[in-house]
């Protein structure tokens, strides 16, 4: 069964046709209208060799708030529904990523059970005209609609391009292993009987 899903918003704000396919090659087809969020979000897919396809429009004459924050929505929801029941995966994904200097750590628990703990600071407050507080605010709309505990630490580094970037590299490869089947795993991954 293929794991894939499509997710479309349409707000007075935003505009978001996303699709998402687990089992990818790291093909991507992003348009978000913010560059650098189009930048992660390629590597993203690229790293957690997921599939992607991403047409967003949104109030960016305004500032790049409302188009991060709800591609986040989106690609949560795709990533729920393309999950079906978790029957067989492994849960759990851990990545460490070094970009440069910096280091980065991702761990998620696809859990049913939303969190988000962000143990970064950014040694600026734009990369290029992104706020660098709207990382936070992705993730946080991300773990929120996927449903999962979402733990970023950021250990060192000091150019703010390469925290996020190791950021989303580690997150897509913590995902990737958390969304993997397993064939020890029989059923769903919790003593619970659901996820």
């Amino acid at each position: 069964m293929e794991r894939i899903a499509k997710v479309e918003r349409e707000t007075n704000e935003t505009n978001i046709k996303l699709e998402f396919a687990i089992d990818g090659k790291g093909q991507s087809s992003i348009e978000t209208g913010v560059p650098f969020m189009t930048h992660m979000l390629d590597l993203f897919t690229k790293h957690g060799h997921f599939n992607m396809a991403v047409d967003a429009k949104g109030d960016t004459d305004v500032d790049d708030h409302h188009t991060t924050e709800d591609i986040g929505i989106c690609l949560g929801q795709a990533l729920v529904k393309a999950l079906g029941d978790k029957k067989g995966i492994k849960r759990y994904g851990n990545a460490f990523v070094p970009m440069d200097e910096a280091l980065a750590q991702v761990v998620v628990d696809l859990s049913n059970r939303p969190h988000l703990e962000f143990r970064a600071s950014f040694p600026s407050q734009k990369v290029g005209t992104f706020d660098t507080e709207l990382v936070h605010e992705f993730l946080w709309k991300l773990a929120l609609e996927a449903r999962m505990n979402l733990h970023v630490i950021v250990h060192y580094g000091h150019n703010t391009h390469h925290m996020i970037e190791a950021v989303f590299k580690a997150l897509a490869r913590a995902l990737d292993e958390a969304t993997t089947i397993d064939p020890r795993v029989k059923g769903i991954p919790s003593t619970k009987g659901m996820l």
